[in-house]
């Protein structure tokens, strides 16, 4: 296995399906001198027919974008911040996600938005947005939430090869972060969450950077004789319950941990979930760990106080344990 940083990872994936199906092409901003390192030397390999520089405008490049994909292509946006996404909002959250519906399934709309998404040194309040759970909220989108460099790559060859529009969340940083990668050709499907660790006492959800923080919090859990299960969703649509709750009437505890803010965010709607579905194996009220309802400010003590960490959810554990 190759040790490669999750954007390549990622560049990788949409290589090998441009390699493979000729109606895969890239576009976006800068796209061709690969900004972001996810679409790096593909100008090279496919030209710029195939790998399209488009102007600063995301309500027309995911437009057109939607039109590509009801034409019969599949197009790879690379739409640099997540974020960016609320210029897009009337050709994501209506046109993308609704066609399918609209038009009695007579088209799908096979098409899949990359954005970096997540705080990380200060980038402030337009650049530093987990978009995840405003996102949910729109029926018909499809949401990836890679955490390692393996899954980054299994779950974009899945995406560009789905037949409805998915959103591929790419934590701003995790884009450096190297990890093992097969060599041999793999997809991983949509909707199977991973156990990151196995454990008893407690149940930890967590998604993107929150992963490592919560095998971080686990490791050091342990040596006080406390055992906890983490839980990698890997996607939110569709979200594997069955992970969860299974887990959940194991440990009798849960706690969910996530970078969106905490009102109607995921953290709240996979808690809403194990309440409707789990209620009798709680031992304990579950624990919601997200971004404080605030913007964003140009301050690295302001952003690490109103993110996660790993002292927060030290504490959470340790409360409904008690």
């Amino acid at each position: 296995m190759a040790e490669i940083p999750m954007a390549i990872a990622i560049r990788d994936a949409i290589k090998e399906e441009m390699q493979r199906d000729e109606r895969v092409f890239v576009m976006g901003e800068d796209v061709q001198s690969a900004m972001m390192g996810n679409t790096a030397h593909l100008v090279d390999d496919f030209g710029v027919e195939r790998v399209r520089n488009t102007a600063i405008c995301e309500n027309t490049i995911v437009e057109s974008a939607v039109g590509a994909a009801v034409a019969g292509m599949r197009p790879v946006v690379d739409i640099m911040f997540s974020s960016f996404l609320y210029v897009a909002g009337n050709p994501t959250i209506v046109d993308a996600a609704r066609i399918r519906y609209m038009f009695g399934n007579q088209r799908g709309v096979p098409m899949v938005i990359l954005g970096l998404n997540g705080a990380l040194n200060v980038c402030g309040a337009s650049h530093s947005e987990s978009v995840q759970a405003k996102l949910w909220n729109a029926p018909g989108l499809k949401i990836v939430l890679p955490s390692t460099p393996s899954d980054a790559k299994g779950l974009m060859k899945t995406a560009i090869r789905d037949d409805d529009p998915v959103i591929f969340l790419e934590h701003m940083a995790l884009a450096g972060e190297i990890g093992e990668v097969p060599d041999e050709e793999y997809t991983i499907p949509f909707g199977q969450a991973v156990i990151r660790r196995e454990g008893k006492d407690v149940t930890v959800v967590a998604t993107l950077t929150m992963v490592r923080k919560a095998l971080n919090v686990a490791e050091s859990l342990a040596s006080k004789g406390i055992s906890v299960e983490v839980i990698d969703p890997r996607t939110l649509v569709p979200l594997d319950k069955k992970s969860i709750l299974k887990s959940v009437a194991k440990t009798g505890r849960l706690v969910v941990m996530d970078e969106s803010n905490k009102s109607c965010g995921v953290a709240s709607e996979i808690s809403a979930i194990v309440c409707e579905e789990a209620f009798d194996s709680l031992k304990a009220p579950i624990k919601r760990l997200a971004t404080m309802d605030v913007p964003f400010a140009g301050s690295i003590p302001l952003e690490n106080f109103i993110l996660p960490d790993e002292q927060k959810l030290t504490k959470a554990i340790e409360e409904i344990l008690t």
